[in-house]
């Protein structure tokens, strides 16, 4: 019923819009105009042509848009509806005649229809047709953009499903090849397994928080692959060197996280690595683009890859950027580019247009931490008893474990503190109040 008396609003402006406009071409030529019951007896007919039109063109639009949606556009649909518009029309005006010649002056039906010739429907059948053709065109436009918007909504939902399902393997993809690499240390040299274990806390609390993170500064990203390298120089010592620069030529420049630990694991994993062969690996710029390079002495028997290294690399930057990550493998050497960004870049979240608000965005927000939280404590879960075990089985008498439990679980504690407690110093709405309380307080200025 609310939709009706809006459709009979709409009905009655677009009635006054064309009474308007046919006294004004009256007027431009010469015509005289007199407010008289005359005029108001035009304006009255004037009114229920266009409403009664208007409802008519109205609904059949509704019942082909809802039977055809955007199909309706297609040639031999878009004929049918225009032969239907135009049927409406002739039947509501015929219909409008025969009330206005034999109800209301009381002709009789014979007579009406003798006089009825294709000049008395011409004028009002052309507006009729004409506003019904803007009305489709509002209609396509419509429809046309809306289903733009879905499909970029759509494509921007799978985007971002897909870098964060790319992101998400880094996590124990990462933890699983270093625990590979410390179970081969706790044979060939348990003092470095110990020292391995420390620095490997400290490397995996770095990953738990880079992993959520687009991009990354190539400068924290070097900082990162040198602390990744000692721990494979504990495992390899001089058999492995690295040529790394200390800091980048542009600060701003920035890089997918992780991709430099993959790309030196990578390295290690497919390469001999020995005293007698040492592996080679070196990080340079060129062209706006991260090379690590290594020298090719390809293991004879390696067991197949995961393809999380390269492909995943390759993956996120694909969602990222039109560069391309390039990959040469020559006779001697292989060599990897990936491009530093210097624009801000960002995979888009798919939203409902509802969802458009700050509740939303505030739920999402607390969502993504919370996850990130249990993802956190899982790993410390998963991790400690495992260095507790190495620990026993290894040099008891010197409980190391304690170290990496201690500082794991101190961050463990403070990540919990900031997710769940709300209202205490640093809790989570401590951030919102603080915000508030800033602007209250940049406001009085403006207005004292």
């Amino acid at each position: 019923m609310i939709n009706f008396f809006k459709q009979l609003s709409k009905a009655f402006s677009i009635g006054v819009l064309v009474f308007t406009i046919i006294g004004l071409f009256r007027l431009l030529n010469g015509n005289t105009i007199n407010f008289d019951k005359y005029l108001l007896e035009y304006f009255i007919y004037n009114q229920a042509y266009s409403v009664v039109l208007y409802l008519a063109n109205s609904y059949t639009i509704s019942f082909m848009t809802e039977k055809m949606g955007f199909k309706l556009f297609e040639f031999k649909n878009l004929i049918m509806a225009a032969i239907m518009s135009v049927g409406v029309s002739i039947l509501s005006i015929f219909c409008i005649r025969y009330i206005t010649r034999v109800i209301i002056y009381s002709s009789t039906f014979s007579n009406f229809l003798k006089t009825e010739t294709l000049s008395n429907y011409l004028f009002a059948l052309g507006i009729s047709v004409l506003i019904t053709t803007i009305f489709y065109g509002i209609y396509y436009y419509k429809s046309k953009q809306d289903r733009k918007v879905k499909e970029q909504k759509v494509i921007a939902g799978t985007a971002s499903a897909k870098f964060d399902a790319l992101k998400n393997q880094l996590d124990p993809h990462f933890l699983f090849n270093s625990l590979n690499v410390l179970t081969s240390l706790i044979e060939e040299n348990p003092d470095n397994a110990q020292k391995f274990t420390t620095s490997l806390s400290k490397v995996y609390r770095y990953v738990l928080e880079q992993k959520n993170k687009d991009l990354i500064t190539v400068d924290e990203e070097l900082k990162f692959a040198k602390t990744y390298m000692s721990l494979l120089k504990m495992r390899f010592e001089d058999s492995i060197i690295f040529d790394i620069p200390e800091q980048a030529s542009n600060p701003e420049s920035k890089v997918v996280p992780l991709s430099l630990q993959l790309l030196l694991e990578n390295a290690v994993k497919h390469n001999v690595v020995t005293a007698s062969k040492p592996l080679h690996i070196k990080i340079y710029e060129s062209d706006g683009n991260l090379i690590v390079e290594n020298n090719l002495q390809t293991k004879q028997v390696v067991k197949k890859s995961s393809g999380v290294g390269l492909n995943n690399i390759t993956q996120r930057y694909q969602l990222l950027t039109n560069r391309k990550v390039s990959i040469v493998e020559g006779k001697a050497h292989f060599t990897v580019a990936i491009p530093m960004l210097t624009k801000q870049v960002k995979v888009m979240r798919q939203i409902p247009a509802k969802q458009f608000d700050d509740s939303y965005i505030r739920a999402r927000k607390r969502v993504d931490e919370q996850k990130e939280f249990y993802y956190n404590l899982i790993s410390y879960c998963a991790v400690i008893p495992f260095l507790i075990f190495i620990n026993y089985n290894t040099y008891w008498d010197f409980k190391w474990f304690f170290f990496p439990m201690a500082g794991w679980g101190l961050g463990l504690s403070i990540h919990a503190y900031k997710v769940f407690v709300n209202d205490g110093v640093l809790g989570r709405n401590w951030e919102q109040r603080k915000i508030e309380k800033f602007m209250k307080e940049e406001e009085d200025k403006r207005y004292s």
